[in-house]
C-alpha cells in the first residue's frame, strides 16, 4: 500500500481513528459532555477529506475496496447522515440520562461499517463491513438497557440478523465454489461464460438475496422492522432507516452492475415480486397503525419497494434514479425521526399519535418541519420526495415495467392517506376534549437540534425546487459504476 492508496481511503481512516480515540477517552476521565462534539468533529474531518480522496480516484485498494466517485458519493451521504444523527442524539441522551461516550463509539463503528460496504468490491470486505455495522446496531438498538422495549427490539434484531448473515455467508460460499473468486468484477467475467443457470449459482444468489433482503427489510423479510423501529431509541431508528439500508442498497447496485447479475431472469423476477409485495404490504399495513414509529417503519418497507422498481430498470438511468431517491429518502427520514427525537422526553419517545394532536398550536416549528417531511415521503411537488419518485417512475416506464409502475402509483395514493392522518392531527385546533401530550409540550429544542432540522428542511425544499446541481453530481458518480 502506498501514499496514494492511503489518500484514497483517508475518510475511512479518519472515522476509524475517531472511534479509537473515543474508546481511549474512557481512561481520560468523564467525557460525557463532549462526546457528541468529538464525534461531530471526526465526521466533519472525514467529510473534509473527501476531495483529497476524489483527487486520486478511481483507486483499487487491494482487491477488497474500490474507491471511485460512486463510493465517495455514498460515503459523503453516509457521513453527513451520521453527523446529523450524532448532533440530534446529544440532547436525546441527556434527557434520557444515558452515557454518551459509549453511544458515540458504537455510532462511529456503525458508520465505519457502512463506509466499508459502499466501497466493497469483494465478498470479504462486504461481509466484514456488514458485520461491523450489524454488531454495532445490536448494541445501539438496546442501548437503554434498563428499558424493556429497547432490549426486546435488540434481541429480535440480533437473532434475525444472525440468521440472515448465515444465509448470506452460505450464499457467498456457493458462489465462490462455482466461480473460484470472491471479487465482484471477476465473478461477472466468469459467469458471462455461460454459467448463469447452474444449481450452485442460482442457489448461492438466492441465499444471498435472503440475507440482503433482511437488511433492506423488504417483504417477506420485513417482520422485524416495526418492532425494532418502535423499540429502538429515536436517533438509532433514524440511523437504521437511512444509513444501514442505504449502504446495503449501494452495495447491491454495485454487485449487480459488476457481477452481471441482471442476466439472471429468475433473480430479476424474484426481485420484481418482492418489489410489488413490499409496496402493497408496506402501505396497507401502515394504514392500520396508530404508532408514528410503526407507520414510518411500514412506510420504509414501501419505499424500498419503490427503489427496487428503479433498480430493476438497470442501466445508468436506473442508477441515477436509485441514487437520487436515496438522497431524498435520507434527508426526509432523518428529518422525520429528528422531530421525534427532539420531541421525546426522558420518560418515553414521542411516538404516539396523541403526542402530535394539535402540535401546531403548541410547537408550530416542529409541526411545520414534520409536515414537510411527511409531504416529501408522500411525493408532493416542491419536495425532494416528488423529484425522487418522478425519477423512479421514469426509470420504470423507460424499461416497460408496467405492472410495477401501476402498483407504485396505487401504493403512493394509499401512502398519502396515512401521512395526511398525522398532518391533520397536528393541525387540529386544540379543544377541551384534547388532552395535551406530555412529550411535545415539555421537550426543549436545543440550538444544535434546531439547526439540524432547519438544514434538513432547507435541503428538502432545495432538492425539490432546484435539483440540477445534485443531479449532475449523481451523474458523475454513477458513471464510474455503469
Amino acid at each position: 500500500m502506498n501514499v496514494t492508496d492511503l489518500l484514497s481511503i483517508l475518510p475511512l481512516l479518519v472515522v476509524a481513528v475517531a472511534s479509537v480515540v473515543m474508546m481511549l477517552s474512557a481512561v481520560w476521565g468523564d467525557q460525557r459532555s463532549t462526546a457528541a462534539g468529538w464525534t461531530a468533529l471526526g465526521l466533519a474531518i472525514a467529510l473534509a477529506t473527501l476531495p483529497l480522496a476524489s483527487g486520486v480516484s478511481p483507486r483499487e485498494v487491494t482487491p477488497l475496496l474500490r474507491l471511485d466517485h460512486y463510493a465517495l458519493f455514498y460515503l459523503g451521504l453516509i457521513l453527513a447522515a451520521g453527523l446529523a444523527v450524532a448532533a440530534l442524539s446529544a440532547g436525546y441522551l441527556t434527557r434520557k440520562g444515558l452515557p454518551q461516550r459509549e453511544f458515540h463509539v458504537l455510532l462511529l463503528l456503525a458508520i465505519l461499517g457502512s463506509a466499508v460496504l459502499v466501497a466493497s468490491s469483494h465478498f470479504a470486505s462486504f461481509f466484514l463491513g456488514l458485520e461491523l455495522l450489524s454488531v454495532s446496531l445490536y448494541a445501539l438498538i438496546a442501548y437503554p438497557r434498563t428499558d424493556r422495549r429497547p432490549l426486546e427490539a435488540g434481541v429480535k434484531y440480533l437473532v434475525l440478523a444472525g440468521a440472515s448473515s448465515a444465509f448470506l455467508l452460505f450464499g457467498m460460499a456457493l458462489t465462490y465454489a462455482e466461480t473460484g473468486t470472491m471479487e465482484f468484477a471477476r465473478i461477472g467475467t466468469v459467469l458471462s461464460g455461460g454459467k448463469l443457470t447452474t444449481a450452485y449459482t442460482l442457489t448461492g444468489l438466492g441465499l444471498m438475496l435472503t440475507g440482503i433482503g433482511f437488511k433492506l427489510a423488504v417483504v417477506p423479510f420485513h417482520m422485524w422492522t416495526p418492532d425494532v423501529y418502535e423499540g429502538a431509541p429515536a436517533p438509532v431508528t433514524a440511523f437504521v432507516a437511512t444509513v444501514s439500508k442505504g449502504a446495503m442498497f449501494a452495495l447491491l447496485l454495485r454487485y449487480f452492475a459488476q457481477a452481471n447479475a441482471y442476466g439472471y431472469g429468475s433473480l430479476t423476477l424474484a426481485l420484481g415480486v418482492i418489489a410489488a409485495a413490499s409496496m402493497l404490504a408496506g402501505n396497507l399495513l401502515a394504514l392500520m397503525q396508530d404508532n408514528v414509529k410503526r407507520i414510518l417503519a411500514y412506510s420504509s418497507i414501501a419505499h424500498l419497494g419503490y427503489l427496487l422498481v428503479a433498480f430493476l430498470a438497470a442501466g445508468q438511468t436506473a442508477a441515477e434514479a436509485v441514487t437520487f431517491y436515496l438522497v431524498a429518502y435520507f434527508v426526509t427520514m432523518v428529518g422525520a425521526f429528528g422531530v421525534i427525537t427532539v420531541l421525546s422526553t426522558g420518560e418515553r419517545d414521542a411516538d404516539r399519535m396523541e403526542d402530535y394532536r394539535s402540535l401546531f398550536w403548541r410547537r408550530p416549528d416542529m409541526a411545520c418541519t414534520f409536515t414537510a417531511m411527511l409531504l416529501s415521503l408522500a411525493g408532493i411537488p416542491l419536495t425532494a420526495g416528488f423529484v425522487g419518485k418522478f425519477f423512479v417512475l421514469s426509470a420504470g416506464v423507460g424499461s416497460a415495467l408496467w405492472v410495477l409502475v401501476f402498483i407504485l402509483v396505487v401504493g403512493s395514493a394509499i401512502g398519502l392517506f396515512y401521512y395526511l392522518r398525522i398532518v391533520v392531527a397536528m393541525f387540529t385546533p386544540a379543544g377541551e376534549e384534547v388532552v395535551e401530550a406530555v412529550g411535545p409540550s415539555v421537550a426543549v429544542l436545543t440550538p444544535v437540534g434546531g439547526l439540524v432540522l432547519a438544514v434538513l428542511t432547507l435541503l428538502l425544499l432545495w432538492f425539490g425546487i432546484y435539483p440540477a446541481p445534485l443531479i449532475r453530481m449523481i451523474q458523475t458518480a454513477v458513471a464510474s459504476l455503469v
